[in-house]
C-alpha cells in the first residue's frame, strides 16, 4: 500500500520537474527577499543585486537565465547550441540585467550620457546578442506549459508576424529612440515610474523584433525578410540615428533640464558636455551596430549559396558546373 501511494508521489514529482515550474517557489522567495530588501535596507544589497526592485525585469532576467541554461542541458547533442551561441545569449542577458537592475540604473537616472549608454544597451546590444544567440528553442524546451502554449498561440504569432513587418519593426526601432528624446516627454519618463518602465521595456521589445528580423539564421524561404530586404533595413536606421546623435553632438542648447533638477552624479561635467558625450553615444555605437549587422547578413548570404547544390546548365550537362557561391572568388 505504502509503495503505491508513493509512486504517484514520485511520478507526480517528476511531472513538476520536468514542467519548467519545479523552481518558481524558490525564486519567488528570493524575488521577495530582495524586494524587500530594496525598499527597506537598500545598504545591505551588493552591487549586482537590484537598485530599484521591480518583479517583472526580475523574473523575466532569471526566468529567461534559467530556461535557457536548463533547456540547452536536456538538448539532444546533434541540436545543441555552439558555445558562442550561449556566451550571445549569456552576454546579451546579462547586460540587459546590469543596465536595468543594478546601481548603474541608478547612475543611468542622474548623468544623460549613462542614459545613452542604457538605451544602447537595451535597444541595440543586448537584443542584438540575444538574436545572435536565437535561443528560442532552447527557451521553449523548458518553458512551463502555460507558458509554452502562450509563446506558440496563433494570436501571438500574429502580433509578432505584424511587428516584425521590416518596415514597421525598423520605423518601431527608430521612432522609439525620437519619442524618448523629445525633451518633454523624456522629462515626463525619468520622473513617472510607470512611463519610465514602459520605456525600457519598448526598447527592449523594439530591439528583439528589429534584430531577430535582421539577424534571423533561417534560409529566406522560412524568414521574415530576404536577406537583400534586411540589409537595406540596417542602413535605412543608421542614419536617422546619426541624425540625430550629430544633432545633440553639435547643439548648443541644454534640452533635458531633468538632469540639472534630480543632482547630476559628476557635478563637475556641465549639461552641455553632458549631452555632447550622450550625443557622441547614440551617434557612433549605434551606427557601428548597423555596420555589423550589414556584415552578418552579407555572410549569412555567403554561407546559404554555399549550402546550395551544383546547378548544371541544361545545354551543357556533361562538362560545366557552376556553383552557386562563385561571386564570393572562392
Amino acid at each position: 500500500m505504502q509503495l503505491s501511494m508513493t509512486r504517484p508521489a514520485a511520478s507526480a514529482r517528476a511531472a513538476l520537474q520536468g514542467s519548467g515550474l519545479a523552481e518558481l517557489p524558490a525564486l519567488v522567495a528570493v524575488a521577495a527577499i530582495l524586494a524587500w530588501l530594496a525598499v527597506a535596507h537598500p545598504a545591505l544589497l551588493p552591487t549586482w543585486a537590484p537598485w530599484d526592485f521591480s518583479w517583472t525585469e526580475f523574473l523575466a532576467s532569471v526566468l529567461g537565465a534559467w530556461w535557457y541554461a536548463r533547456g540547452v542541458a536536456r538538448a539532444p547533442a546533434a541540436s545543441r547550441p555552439s558555445l558562442w551561441r550561449q556566451a550571445a545569449f549569456a552576454i546579451g542577458l546579462g547586460l540587459i540585467y546590469v543596465v536595468l537592475l543594478t546601481h548603474f540604473e541608478y547612475m543611468a537616472q542622474h548623468m544623460f550620457f549613462l542614459n545613452r549608454v542604457q538605451s544602447l544597451v537595451l535597444l541595440h546590444l543586448g537584443p542584438f546578442l540575444v538574436a545572435l544567440a536565437w535561443p528560442g528553442a532552447e527557451l521553449l524546451r523548458w518553458m512551463p506549459e502555460p507558458a509554452r502554449r502562450f509563446a506558440r498561440s496563433a494570436a501571438l504569432r500574429r502580433l509578432g508576424r505584424g511587428l516584425q513587418q521590416p518596415a514597421l519593426a525598423a520605423v518601431l526601432f527608430v521612432g522609439l529612440i525620437y519619442l524618448w528624446l523629445i525633451p518633454p516627454v523624456h522629462f515626463r519618463a525619468m520622473l513617472d515610474p510607470t512611463l519610465y518602465d514602459l520605456m525600457n521595456w519598448s526598447m527592449v521589445v523594439a530591439g528583439l523584433l528589429f534584430w531577430c528580423l535582421v539577424l534571423d539564421p533561417r534560409p529566406p524561404a522560412e524568414a521574415r525578410a530576404s536577406f537583400a530586404v534586411r540589409m537595406i533595413a540596417t542602413v535605412l536606421v543608421m542614419f536617422p540615428q546619426i541624425l540625430l546623435g550629430a544633432f545633440l553632438t553639435f547643439s548648443d542648447t541644454t534640452l533635458y533640464s531633468y538632469y540639472d533638477l534630480c543632482g547630476r552624479l559628476f557635478p563637475s561635467m556641465g549639461a552641455l558636455t553632458d549631452q555632447h558625450i550622450g550625443g557622441i553615444i547614440l551617434w557612433i555605437p549605434g551606427a557601428m551596430m548597423s555596420s555589423i549587422a550589414f556584415l552578418l547578413v552579407l555572410n549569412r548570404v555567403r554561407i546559404f549559396e554555399d549550402r546550395l547544390p551544383a546547378l548544371e546548365l541544361p545545354d551543357e550537362k556533361d562538362r560545366t558546373i557552376v556553383v552557386a557561391a562563385s561571386w564570393t572568388g572562392r
